[in-house]
């Protein structure tokens, strides 16, 4: 009789595709339900500066300035229109910039991310799935909000503003 694996289990098997042979990692990819298949995603440019080879620190990931980090932590624009919650995951750690890989919009643009009563401005980024799925955040994103890097926090999310 076969045993079931654990539902967290798949994560970690996921993300062990991107180094497949031939895959370029930086390329987004998404499996759709009906068919399952890997489908390519494009993704916005987010800017920023790539980590140096060899990163593996936090400090050494972020390379984001300190104007950079004024920037997104300046206050939000009035009009900003409240998509609702998400759990973040810590996106792609050696992608640069402030950003949110988020289901809760169907095209690029600008937006807000709040915890625990700090905001970053950040480009939000469309991903498919439910509403209800999670979403992935920048790793500066992460760090100006004060979420912590390996947990999985709940944020509320603002589209521009």
């Amino acid at each position: 009789m076969m045993k079931r694996f654990p539902g967290l289990l798949i994560v970690p098997l996921l993300a062990g595709c991107a180094l497949l042979p031939g895959r370029d990692p930086a390329q987004a990819v998404s499996v759709r339900p009906g068919d399952g298949q890997v489908h390519p995603v494009a993704r916005p440019e987010t800017g920023g500066r790539r980590p140096p080879a060899g990163a593996r620190t936090a400090d050494a990931l972020d390379t984001t300035t300190e104007e950079e980090r004024q920037a997104a932590a300046a206050p939000a624009a009035p009009g900003g229109r409240d998509l609702g919650v998400t759990i973040a995951a810590l996106g792609d750690p050696a992608r640069p910039g402030f950003w949110l890989e988020t289901p809760l919009v169907a095209t690029p643009g600008t937006g807000r991310v709040e915890y625990q009563g700090k905001t970053a401005q950040v480009q939000l980024i469309p991903i498919e799935g439910a509403a209800t799925a999670g979403s992935r955040l920048s790793l500066a994103a992460m760090r100006l909000v004060g979420a912590p890097l390996a947990g999985l926090p709940e944020i509320r999310v603002f589209a521009g503003g």
